[in-house]
């Protein structure tokens, strides 16, 4: 038993890594993660990766597939509206329970935002995807509850996974902005306005995702044979191809 504290950070490990990987869009929905190659990159037996997987499982980050093995979720449309309707009762609470923003937390916002904006400049979309999930993650960092920050961590990265299912459009400066009116008011100390204007922003972002869309279930193997994106029917009765680039959140 001497050693359970070190597998127990090498199964927090696994699990911290695959989210940290859908959060900066790299690991795609309908992924698979197979127990082996994890194995072998952590230097765990198989069974401490199953029991990291079953974790990840019951926070709706993955699923088990019988005989297939383990992939990341590819949340359906309902679950889409169910995400995003989490989102804005749990980012509007915590600021509406915010009282004061201190010194170090106007300057962790306002240098993020800064982080944000040279991404955007630099064109680096992969960055950039996992600063527009991580503005988010910091204002319940600032609220100081460690449980919704975790629960909100979760939500960012299933989020991320609808977008890159669902968002046909990479809407950078719409989010950033977003980002910066909220962050304004909580400088003014108007917790209430900054609450209104989260939940705006995050009407804005479902509002862009085409829900109508499905996933493409050959998309790996379609890249891995350079072929063109799968085409779905448009509103106006053409078609349009689905979209795969990293997205704004």
């Amino acid at each position: 038993m001497q050693d359970r504290p070190a597998t127990t950070t090498l199964q927090n490990t696994i699990e911290e890594a695959i989210v940290s990987g859908i959060l900066s869009a790299r690991i795609r929905p309908g992924t698979r993660l197979s127990e082996n190659q994890l194995a072998g990159l952590f230097g765990v037996s198989r069974t401490r990766v199953r029991e990291a997987m079953m974790r990840l499982e019951a926070r709706c980050i993955v699923h088990v597939s019988p005989r297939r093995g383990w992939f990341v979720v590819e949340p359906s449309a309902e679950e889409a509206m169910m995400v995003y309707g989490a989102r804005r009762v749990i980012e509007a609470g915590l600021l509406r329970s915010m009282q004061v923003l201190s010194d170090a937390g106007r300057a962790a916002i306002r240098g993020h935002l800064a982080e944000e904006k040279a991404a955007m400049d630099a064109g680096d979309r992969q960055r950039l995807t996992c600063l527009m999930g991580d503005f988010h993650i910091r204002i319940a960092e600032l609220a100081g509850n460690p449980v919704l920050t975790e629960i909100l961590r979760d939500l960012t990265a299933r989020t991320i996974l609808i977008s890159m299912l669902y968002q046909s459009d990479f809407h950078a400066l719409q989010s950033h902005l977003g980002h910066r009116r909220i962050a304004d008011a909580m400088e003014s100390g108007d917790f209430a306005k900054a609450a209104e204007l989260s939940v705006e922003h995050l009407d804005e972002v479902e509002t862009g995702l085409d829900l109508t869309q499905r996933p493409d279930p050959l998309s790996e193997l379609r890249s891995s044979l350079s072929l063109p994106p799968r085409s779905v029917p448009s509103p106006d009765g053409g078609t349009k191809t689905k979209s795969t680039t990293t997205k704004g959140e």
